[in-house]
Formats: C-alpha cells, structure tokens, sequence
C-alpha cells in the first residue's frame, strides 16, 4: 500500500485529486474523474452518494485502509478523493489493480 500512497501524495501536490466527498461528488458529476478513492471509515450515506454516482458514471471505486487518504495527502479527516484523468490516475488504477489481485 505505500506505493499507492506515495503516488497518492505526488497527485495531491501535483493538484490532481478532489479531496473530500463533496468535492469528488463535483468531480465525478463533471466528468473529470477517472477514479474514486474511498476510506474505509467513512459514512454509510457517503458511500451510497459516491458509489451511486460512480456507477452512473462508470468510474471504478477502490476502499482503502481507514486514514490512508488523510495521511496521504496530510489533511485531516477526509475520507474519499477523486482522482482526476491523467498518466498519475493510470498507474495509480493498475497498482490498486494489482493489489486486489
């Protein structure tokens, strides 16, 4: 999981993930996330508006361990990011692939 969350801090400062729920719900709902990564700690109803808009916009959710985001991108309490289309978005989606696997 550490590549994935170095990969994760390089696109926060690269300024390429929506961070926090409203703002991947903005992002997802624009068309610009090419996935969505979600905490798991995070709301029941969080999840059901996120994973409900992702499936109806076809984007692939992957959970994560609870903080990961947060320690990630170093802001507390943030439990979904999206990640925007792009190379970082690319391999961050086959490393999730692999670890699944």
């Amino acid at each position: 999981m550490s590549a994935v969350s170095g990969l994760l801090g390089l696109a926060c400062r690269a300024g390429q993930i929506a961070l926090g729920a409203d703002m991947a719900l903005q992002e997802i709902r624009s068309g610009k996330a090419a996935l969505l990564l979600l905490d798991a700690a995070a709301s029941e109803g969080t999840k059901k508006k996120l994973l409900d808009a992702c499936a109806f916009r076809s984007v692939p959710v992957y959970t994560l361990p609870e903080d990961e985001i947060s320690r990630a991108c170093g802001r507390d309490g943030r439990m979904a990011a999206a990640v925007r289309k792009g190379n970082l978005a690319k391999r961050m989606e086959e490393l999730l692939k692999n670890l699944e696997e």
